[in-house]
């Protein structure tokens, strides 16, 4: 488990992903990772499918105090009264009493609205629509002036993170700070990093999948990834990675695969927007 110091959260060490995961599907899929033991469901209002969230958690049998639900602001919302009306909407569309986590999804900084939309979550916070607050793909200047300009610092930063684009400096600068980092797109969207020679020849030598090797290595740098698996046996086995043990020197070849260009479909975001 690891604590996130600037709420009262304890995340477990591994999340379940939901983009795509809609309707009855997403409900099954949710449902069995449940079952399997994940305890952190991440949602966003832009998936729309925080009614298939709810839905797997209230028909879980799983205790709703150790189910963790993270759900995300969108970026046409940032205006204040917009914003706390979208996080009720979120807590109203899963048909819970409460979500644990919420996030900012993009700071979008071209339109400055995410200071504003940050006082938002605060108040939400506030008034226990929520348990804690973050923010999805912020920099450090971002998140400076979050704290300059309100005094409350993001319990979690969930970023693009992958042996491809390990966000070294942004790790460093999260833990500095006292942030939780979380990785979405944590094996890399399925992409050719899957076929990676490296990666391969890791996971040919522990006896295991590469999916499994990056989730164990996300692990041992203290980043809390969120695969995605819609079947049994791969959320299965994406739950397993986390226990497993990467030497020393798996790390020095792992880290060797970073690469400038290494994000998915360059979402930087100092320009990248989305709404």
């Amino acid at each position: 488990m690891t604590a996130a110091p600037n709420d009262p959260l304890t995340l477990p060490r591994i999340g379940f992903g939901t983009a795509a995961l809609h309707g009855q599907d997403g409900v099954r899929a949710i449902s069995t990772a449940l079952e399997a033991g994940y305890r952190l469901i991440d949602s966003a209002f832009n998936y729309e499918n925080e009614g298939a969230v709810g839905a797997a958690v209230r028909a879980a049998g799983v205790p709703r105090d150790e189910v963790l639900v993270t759900s995300k602001l969108p970026g046409r919302h940032h205006a204040h009264d917009a914003a706390v009306a979208t996080v009720e909407e979120s807590v109203y569309r899963t048909g819970l009493d409460h979500l644990d986590l919420y996030l900012i999804h993009w700071p979008n900084p071209s339109r400055d609205q995410y200071v504003e939309a940050w006082q938002a979550l605060i108040e939400a916070r506030d008034r226990g629509l929520v348990r804690a607050i973050g923010v999805s793909n912020f920099l450090p200047e971002h998140i400076d002036r979050l704290v300059a300009e309100t005094g409350v610092t993001p319990a979690v930063n969930q970023v693009e993170l992958h042996p491809y684009f390990p966000q070294d400096d942004q790790l460093a600068y999260d833990a500095d700070h006292g942030i939780v980092t979380q990785a979405w797109s944590p094996i890399g969207r399925a992409n050719e990093m899957l076929q990676d020679p490296v990666l391969t020849g890791i996971a040919r030598d522990h006896g295991i999948s590469v999916a499994q090797v990056i989730l164990a290595w996300h692990a041992r740098r203290g980043v809390l990834p969120l695969p995605k698996a819609s079947t049994p046996e791969r959320q299965q086995q994406n739950l397993a990675a986390i226990d497993l043990e990467l030497s020393d020197a798996d790390m020095a070849a792992i880290a060797g695969l970073a690469r400038p260009d290494g994000r998915n479909n360059d979402q930087d975001p100092a320009a990248y927007e989305e709404l």
